[in-house]
């Protein structure tokens, strides 16, 4: 996985993070979401790169792309 996402237990009870910040990938992927652009988000989170934005939209689809079994 993208070395910008982090896991680290004792932090956000150990849901993803950005680069071992208390930023959560959710948070980004949500704001995303509600429609706020890019640009927006990294000028309210100073701290955020674009590359932190790319990598939570790719640990997103790396997350979802599994394969789906049907039973018979």
């Amino acid at each position: 996985m993208n070395e910008r996402i982090t896991f680290n237990p004792k932090q956000c009870g150990g849901r993803p993070c950005i680069r071992g910040m208390r930023i959560r990938v959710k948070d980004v992927l949500d704001l995303l979401a509600a429609g706020v652009q890019e640009k927006e988000i990294l000028e309210d989170y100073p701290y955020l790169e674009a590359g932190d934005i790319a990598a939570c939209l790719e640990y997103a689809a790396a997350e979802v792309n599994h394969p789906v079994l049907l039973a018979r």
